[in-house]
């Protein structure tokens, strides 16, 4: 018999109340729930650090953004003072077509910003010179802000009273107060400049993470004071794994809860100032177990050539990471 419009409708109304009236094969054979919740995954970055230790002549970043592309890592963490403008001067419009053309570059690499690494001291006496390191740390906040960056790191800063820093790494980042000054004052005066910060960041749309860097962050417990001390979404926890020169693991559990942002060092061909041998598997399971998820960026700061221990760097945290 042909098929007419009318024995078609016929047929598939028929079929149509078959299908309903049976039960479901999908109902009765659910495919099986996964075994374990998946989990969340870590992002590997590439800091252009890793290429560039203040000792040599200056690596471009755009080199570093290829070799984070042939790498398959996922994005780059900019050094401020690697990029070809001037640290301290104002953002003005060379500079920001300069920005505009990193951001370019990264994108066809198919990598995120994830990070500028900038320098600032709070730590500061005069009140005319915090202002100033508090306008730097806003510009900064303007850097991110034009290549699309979520975060920047920032420093606590020091008391100056060292002025090698050579000879700051011998007395393994220990530095002797400011003369007339107590170490209250400093956090202080820090704390105060980091909150004059925040409403730029907020601005924005930046993250500002504090580095268990050298001068008050240097202990966990002075990372720790001014990260309680300030409540806000837009400022958390740097965890640099190799700034903790003396039983490191304890110090990088007790911040890995305020950890918003990860700079993993390594050293292939012994470190530029020291050597640690670091655990990554077991910092890998400390920081699941605080619930961090986001960018972890090699740091590696090892005397051997970038070209071969960065790709290794790379392989172990891949592994340590998966």
């Amino acid at each position: 018999m042909p098929l007419t419009r009318r024995s078609f409708l016929a047929t598939s109304l028929s079929t149509s109340a078959a299908l309903a009236l049976a039960p479901s094969a999908f109902a009765a054979n659910p495919p099986p729930a996964p075994a374990t919740k998946p989990r969340k995954r870590i992002k590997l970055g590439l800091a252009t650090y890793s290429y560039w230790h203040f000792k040599t002549a200056k690596v471009p970043v755009t080199t570093v953004m290829d070799r984070a592309a042939e790498l398959g890592v996922e994005g780059v963490d900019l050094l401020h003072r690697q990029m070809d403008l001037p640290e301290r001067g104002p953002l003005d419009a060379a500079g920001r077509a300069y920005l505009h053309g990193l951001k370019r570059h990264a994108f066809r690499n198919g990598l995120s910003i994830c990070c500028i690494s900038t320098h600032q001291s709070f730590v500061q006496a005069d009140p005319t010179k915090l202002a100033v390191e508090v306008a730097h740390t806003e510009k900064c906040i303007e850097l991110a802000y034009e290549l699309g960056c979520p975060s920047i790191r920032i420093n606590t800063g020091r008391w100056g009273t060292t002025k090698s820093f050579d000879q700051l790494m011998a007395d393994r980042g220990i530095e002797p107060v400011l003369p007339g000054h107590t170490e209250e004052e400093g956090f202080k005066w820090c704390i105060d400049g980091i909150q004059r910060c925040l409403a730029k960041a907020e601005q924005c749309g930046v993250v500002l993470a504090l580095e268990n860097h050298w001068g008050l962050a240097r202990t966990p417990e002075g990372l720790l004071r001014i990260l309680h001390a300030i409540k806000s979404p837009w400022l958390g926890g740097l965890m640099d794994t190799g700034n903790f020169l003396e039983d490191p693991y304890p110090k990088l559990e007790a911040i890995a809860p305020q950890t918003v942002y990860v700079q993993a060092k390594t050293y292939p061909g012994g470190g530029e100032w020291y050597t640690l041998e670091l655990d990554y598997p077991r910092i890998a399971a400390m920081l699941e177990r605080a619930g961090y998820t986001g960018w972890v960026s090699l740091e590696m700061e090892g005397k051997e050539d970038p070209n071969t221990a960065v790709p290794k760097s790379i392989a172990l945290l891949r592994q340590a990471f998966a």
